[in-house]
């Protein structure tokens, strides 16, 4: 009779073992639903002390480059077109990120430089559009380096901002195309100038304001040559 009494007391036990094991499960599971698979938890190291500058947009600074702990979004949280927003920005802009930002304006004039030097109508857009493309390229892997000392990332696709200007390009033909080319480019510089300014008085990095002191004066006299080209396209 007591090992009758015994069977029932151990299955009650095995049943609530079993039990408790379960809701365990259950919970871990439904945690990982919800921050998505692979999803790191905030306590997490790797995100905690270093927020990615990723290729899609999503660009931010390292927290340890912040001084504050606290990241700031590049112009991929701008929205498209908004240049007003997007120059508000420049002000409170980290070192990563103005690299982040200018990684992306020099996407921005590559490739449009490229398409502008083999479809614009006027040779002097056409060699305009090739300087863009050499400058650039040259000017992108000076951001290289100094972005690698800052552990940000440089962005391999335009941020929004630059990109919704690029897409004013589309289905421009012949003189339309050049015009609009050259109108990109007087506001793309006006936004490097004013980005670039900033930076040049106050950015935290020697590197970086030595970076945007030199390349000011270049920025201030390719404007005012493409000022001078659209004058003549228009």
């Amino acid at each position: 009779m007591k090992t009758m009494k015994a069977i029932p007391h151990f299955l009650v036990m095995g049943a609530l073992l079993v039990g408790v094991a379960c809701s365990s499960s259950k919970t871990s599971s439904d945690a990982t639903a919800a921050g998505g698979v692979g999803a790191a938890t905030p306590s997490s190291p790797d995100v905690a002390s270093n927020p990615p500058a990723t290729a899609n947009g999503a660009a931010m600074a390292s927290t340890s480059d912040t001084g504050t702990g606290v990241g700031r979004v590049a112009a991929a949280d701008v929205p498209a077109g908004d240049l007003a927003v997007f120059m508000g920005t420049f002000s409170t802009m980290t070192d990563p990120v103005f690299l982040i930002d200018a990684g992306s304006s020099n996407i921005l004039e590559i490739q449009v430089g490229q398409l502008a030097a083999h479809q614009a109508a006027s040779p002097d857009v056409r060699k305009f559009a090739q300087m863009m493309v050499a400058l650039h390229t040259r000017n992108d892997q000076e951001l290289q380096a100094l972005a690698k000392g800052l552990n940000a990332t440089l962005p391999t696709t335009m941020l929004p901002v630059h990109q919704h200007l690029a897409d004013r390009m589309l289905n421009k033909t012949s003189k339309d195309f050049d015009e609009s080319y050259m109108d990109l480019m007087e506001k793309a510089h006006k936004l490097d100038i004013a980005m670039f300014e900033v930076k040049s008085k106050n950015a935290e990095n020697p590197a970086v304001k030595s970076f945007a002191m030199r390349n000011l004066p270049l920025l201030h006299s390719r404007r005012a040559l493409a000022d001078k080209i659209e004058k003549k396209v228009d």
